[in-house]
């Protein structure tokens, strides 16, 4: 049985389709690229920001920098809030409460914005921990901000056995082994065909019905 459940938030708990693309878009027009398509700006949902202006648009790291901060720019303030919370995830996490599971956020977004999102859409008390990645940038990756979220939860090794990461892309499959956790991974969010299974997810759901179920069963 898991006890201890780790959520990532974009794509898992929530829609940050529209404030993430178009931030990512008003980053790259500071740098002279325009793209007026937002749907090619999904993959940027999820990963760390600097690892994908790099992927995707082959900058270097000062520009990496560069592009991160404008994009910070318009997050801050609107893109934020660009946002909603996915239909049936505040009645998941009240059920979870009732089951005695403890949750938490591991997210590779901003801590900071990460709770501010939370408050937001009024679901922050369901959660016991939240982490996520540094502003300056010495954690980023999803490992690192597991390990984070692991160690304010103060999850001994043995523990380990009772905790899973729920998440809708690889990195955080691939966060979660490299730290040595199962994963759910879920198809609510920006993930592509078969790319949770490739990744390794020990489980798979496909609604946020399905994880629910699982995680109130597991």
């Amino acid at each position: 049985m898991y006890q201890y459940i780790l959520f990532d938030l974009d794509g898992t708990l929530t829609n940050p389709k529209e404030g993430i693309t178009k931030c990512v878009q008003y980053a790259l027009a500071d740098q002279g690229i325009e793209e007026p398509n937002l749907d090619k700006l999904t993959p940027f949902i999820g990963p760390p920001l600097l690892d994908s202006f790099q992927e995707y648009y082959h900058m270097n790291l000062e520009q990496c920098r560069k592009a991160l901060g404008k994009y910070r720019e318009r997050f801050a303030t609107v893109g934020i809030f660009e946002n909603s919370v996915l239909p049936g995830v505040p009645e998941m996490l009240q059920q979870l409460r009732k089951k005695g599971k403890t949750l938490a956020v591991a997210s590779s977004k901003p801590e900071e914005f990460v709770i501010r999102i939370l408050e937001k859409f009024e679901i922050l008390s369901y959660f016991d921990e939240v982490a996520g990645a540094s502003m300056d940038g010495k954690r980023t990756a999803k490992a690192d901000v597991i390990r984070e979220a692991l160690r304010r939860m103060e999850i001994s090794e043995e523990e380990k056995k009772q905790v899973i990461m729920v998440g809708d892309r690889r990195h955080d499959v691939e966060g979660a082994k490299e730290c040595g956790l199962d994963c759910l991974g879920v198809y609510v969010g920006f993930a592509e065909p078969g790319e949770l299974e490739q990744a390794g997810a020990a489980y798979i759901a496909d609604t946020v019905e399905g994880m629910s179920r699982f995680l109130q069963d597991n």
